[in-house]
């Protein structure tokens, strides 16, 4: 677009509105090139699935720093996380049928009426030595042991074993606690990543029930989705619906997607996560008290592992795809922030194959590839309704 003074009663363009327009002009370029360049990868997945812990690991794998403000407010929240955390497990009781010790009963007020630090303030030392009189009862214990029945945060246990280090007046979260630390996303977060050649930004939504509207709005030019499933969840129920199974609400989301006209050409990666939870549990949770179909032996853990696998895949499989794309199976825990380092420096090797055809793997262990068939697919309906067995 060239530029010129205009005729009579015209409006004469100087060389300072040319450079303006110059400049302009080299900046939509650059920001053309940046976009013709970048992988938009959306996290998707039932709430507490581990998709915020994901995007967490990623900012400490690729050196994104935290801010003070930030650091700061996962002090804070920290607290929350500790004395809310407990209150819920209290709240639980009470349908357990369980009570505290008598000794015990004077510091549950303390806990219900637990308020939220100010910017520098310390954790209250009063709520020390309470706190963990209440963690060490016996029937607190025991509705511990029975979190499933009521969804309890799972990072009581990573938190009150360091309650001392925590009342500490000096105390500021370390990176693990910074991953440790939990809070439903509401809205959309996206953060960029820069790799060899590429950008990468990482869509995050929330996933509670009252989160998904909104996922609609993230589903333009997607290069490839992660579907986070906590694998631990296939005996727990929802934060939000305690009728409801964690895991059979993330196989109905799953297959949601993979009839979605939307990404019918994106390639997708399924993190079966929370590895380490399922492994804990599975000796005194037995699977098929919850998917009667199972048919390995009580306390398998490979079985399990393998069972869920082939669930997500049939249910792909069934759904079909336009085009022949693959589907990347990964056992994951999203809290090992070694495990992901490791596993991000071989992923990032492979971008520059898998971009120009618009697949991008991402984080995971060796994957298990499955292939889909094709089909026409439907819009996505995002149904409340379970999948079937």
């Amino acid at each position: 677009m060239g530029a010129c003074i205009s005729s009579a009663g015209g409006v004469e363009v100087t060389e300072h509105d040319k450079h303006l327009h110059k400049q302009a002009e080299k900046e939509l370029k650059e920001a053309k090139a940046r976009l013709a360049n970048q992988v938009k990868v959306l996290l998707l997945g039932s709430g507490d699935s581990g998709k915020s812990t994901v995007l967490k690991q990623m900012r400490l794998i690729h050196r994104v720093p935290f801010s003070p403000q930030e650091i700061e407010s996962y002090r804070q929240l920290t607290f929350e996380n500790v004395t809310r955390g407990l209150k819920y497990l209290l709240d639980a009781m009470e349908d357990m049928e369980l009570q505290v010790l008598e000794e015990n009963v004077a510091h549950v007020a303390m806990v219900e009426g637990a308020e939220d630090l100010r910017d520098g303030e310390p954790f209250p030392k009063e709520f020390h030595q309470p706190l963990q009189s209440l963690w060490d009862d016996p029937n607190v214990q025991k509705a511990w042991a029975r979190g499933n029945e009521a969804a309890l945060p799972e990072n009581l246990l990573y938190f009150y074993s360091a309650l001392d280090r925590l009342f500490d007046p000096q105390y500021q979260p370390t990176e693990q606690d910074i991953i440790q630390c939990r809070a439903r996303t509401i809205g959309i977060t996206e953060t960029t990543f820069t790799l060899r050649d590429h950008e990468m930004l990482m869509v995050d939504v929330g996933g509670q029930k009252s989160e998904r509207r909104k996922w609609i709005h993230c589903f333009q030019d997607v290069t490839s989705i992660l579907f986070l499933v906590s694998l631990s969840g296939y005996d727990q129920c929802l934060v939000e619906d305690k009728d409801a199974n964690q895991m059979q609400d993330a196989m109905t989301i799953w297959d949601s997607i993979c009839h979605s006209q939307w990404f019918k050409s994106t390639s997708i990666i399924l993190f079966l996560n929370k590895n380490d939870l399922f492994e804990r549990k599975i000796p005194n949770s037995d699977i098929k008290n919850f998917f009667p179909d199972f048919d390995g032996e009580a306390g398998d853990v490979r079985a399990g592992r393998d069972y869920f696998k082939r669930r997500f895949a049939k249910l792909a499989t069934r759904a079909g795809r336009l085009k022949e794309r693959e589907i990347y199976i990964h056992i994951t825990t999203a809290t090992d922030t070694a495990m992901l380092r490791v596993v991000m420096a071989a992923v990032e090797g492979t971008v520059s194959d898998l971009f120009p055809f618009g697949d991008f793997l991402v984080l995971g262990l060796p994957p298990r590839v499955y292939k889909c068939t094709s089909l026409s697919l439907p819009s996505i309906p995002f149904p409340s309704s379970t999948c079937a067995h």
